[in-house]
């Protein structure tokens, strides 16, 4: 019998790439039907490790990635949402979670995968409704996943008759580690263990590998996911680095460990698998799923610990900066509206050092172009947005409580500059934005256009910087001080725009470069005005009193 080597590996590759496209939009669609509140979840869930766990598994779930989910807790914690301890227990859930593709897998289903598909692109063409497209997209990317399954099943049958497979799955089940370098190189390549599941579960259906052979391509593949973490942890923090290191340590541990009780191991999927008549696919499943939740079970009294090695491996200065709002205790509210509102300035000026923290961090990349800038600057505008809710719901609960006249005043000009430092926050956010259109479009800024920005910067940084200290000391000189300053903003705001015209007339810039340049520079404009905003609240005061 010939076979037909083409067909076979366009079957399988052609099978593969339905089957993550599959997984990818069937994640997609259940982000959607959740609403955007994984972040929340993760953010609101992990106050202590057990039940940064459980926030992993259901994330994880819902992103059908768990990757995706360690991505994320990156993020996270390299916006300083989230410790590193806490993250540990969201990275353990997320092994789990994954779990959860190869159980639907092991649920045979295949037969019906075209038309799952059809009800999917049914709801998703003939109904205008959110709820109803984000439900065909679930559909849709569940009956890809299994119709890519079958495609690659089909492509794998060849194998059989191939005397070097064959000999492959011998030495696989001989040395452990092969298989396990095996599973670790496929899940690398293809950036998804799901993936490297479902072909295993394809292959032992189909009797191509027996189960010695396909437990440690299962051990490789949880340590081949780690890959993605540690890509997303390039250029971040150190704590993000040692959240992406510790989702290595935790596969590379728990697979040490099954090496070694391998064959009790085997013994008991082997049991399992004859005395509940498991499918072959559901076998693989199991074997999964057992590996992870014992590795977990294991693993999470130690998450201490662990946390302790990794930063011993990654040494350096934690951000200093903290971006969970640290000051606002509803129990003052009740007990003592005077300090609560005390506590409520103290949050406001944290606020203001993460602005200005922010756009340190676009002046920098707007100057370097490193992307580590960038994206420190947009977590710190999460950040900002984040306070902003936070402080404007306590002072709406404050306003509820008998409060002085003068304390009624602090009660509104709190309201009013914390307005003002979220608008700051989406300033800077547009010129990040800026700077990203400049650098996918290759759009070249002069010298001296430059020398302008950088000039209208640092003294725009330096009125942001000193409003806050005047609103911190309610000092009436440095409020008059910012307000001089804003004057001289505007002026080179209005300096800068006539040479630009000039540039442009002489054909020295390009249009495009002066759309940047202008917008730039209004962005610090809008800046300086509620800098001036702020001071105007201390000099107010002042007057009043």
């Amino acid at each position: 019998m010939e076979i037909d080597i083409q067909k076979m590996i366009f079957e399988f590759i052609g099978g593969l790439g339905i089957f993550l496209f599959g997984i990818k939009y069937l994640g997609d669609g259940l982000q959607k039907s959740a609403g955007d509140r994984l972040r929340d979840i993760l953010d609101k869930f992990t106050t202590n490790p057990f039940m940064g766990v459980l926030a992993g598994i259901v994330v994880t779930i819902l992103l059908q990635t768990s990757t995706g989910t360690t991505v994320l807790t990156i993020g996270l914690v390299n916006a300083g949402f989230m410790t590193l301890r806490q993250a540990i227990g969201v990275i353990m859930g997320a092994n789990i979670g994954t779990t959860m593709t190869a159980f639907i897998i092991g649920i045979k289903i295949s037969n019906y995968a075209l038309p799952i598909i059809a009800v999917g692109t049914f709801l998703i063409f003939f109904f205008k409704n959110k709820k109803a497209t984000n439900l065909g997209q679930v559909f849709f990317g569940f009956g890809a996943l299994f119709l890519g399954l079958s495609f690659m099943s089909s492509g794998m049958k060849p194998l059989r008759s191939f005397q070097a497979f064959h000999e492959l799955t011998v030495s696989m089940s001989e040395i452990p580690l092969l298989g396990v370098a095996i599973g670790t190189i496929f899940t690398v390549i293809v950036q998804s263990s799901s993936a490297t599941i479902g072909v295993l579960q394809g292959l032992y259906s189909q009797g191509l590998v027996d189960l010695s052979a396909a437990l440690p391509v299962l051990f490789g593949d949880n340590i081949g996911t780690t890959i993605t973490a540690v890509l997303a942890a390039i250029g971040a923090t150190v704590a993000a680095k040692r959240a992406a290191l510790t989702h290595v340590m935790f596969n590379l541990i728990g697979t040490t460990i099954f090496l070694i009780i391998l064959v009790p191991f085997y013994k008991l999927i082997a049991y399992l698998e004859g005395s509940l008549e498991l499918n072959p696919e559901m076998t693989i499943a199991f074997a999964h799923g057992i590996f992870n939740v014992t590795n977990t079970i294991i693993q999470f009294p130690f998450i201490a610990l662990l946390a302790v090695i990794v930063t011993k491996i990654i040494p350096g200065a934690d951000s200093a900066v903290e971006y969970k709002a640290k000051h606002l205790d509803p129990i003052f509210i009740e007990q003592s509206p005077s300090v609560a509102l005390g506590q409520a300035k103290e949050e406001v000026l944290h606020m203001g050092q993460l602005a200005l923290k922010g756009l340190e961090e676009t002046n920098l990349y707007m100057n370097n172009q490193q992307r580590k800038h960038s994206e420190l600057a947009l977590s710190l505008e999460d950040a900002v947005n984040n306070i902003d809710r936070k402080i404007t719901d306590y002072l709406v609960r404050l306003s509820g409580t008998s409060l002085t006249a003068d304390e009624g005043k602090l009660h509104s000009s709190l309201v009013d500059i914390v307005r003002d430092l979220e608008r700051i926050g989406d300033h800077f956010e547009n010129i990040v934005e800026l700077v990203d259109y400049k650098i996918t479009n290759k759009v070249h800024i002069t010298d001296q256009a430059k020398e302008d920005l950088n000039e209208m910067y640092n003294l725009t940084l330096a009125t942001v910087k000193q409003a806050l200290s005047s609103f911190e000391n309610m000092d009436r000189e440095e409020a008059l001080a910012v307000i001089k300053k804003e004057e001289e903003i505007d002026r080179m705001e209005r300096t800068f725009r006539k040479k630009h015209i000039l540039r442009l007339n002489e054909g020295q810039c390009s249009g495009s470069a002066g759309i940047v340049f202008v917008d730039i520079i209004s962005n610090l404009e809008r800046v300086g005005d509620h800098a001036v905003n702020i001071a105007e609240e201390v000099l107010q005061k002042e007057d009043e009193e």
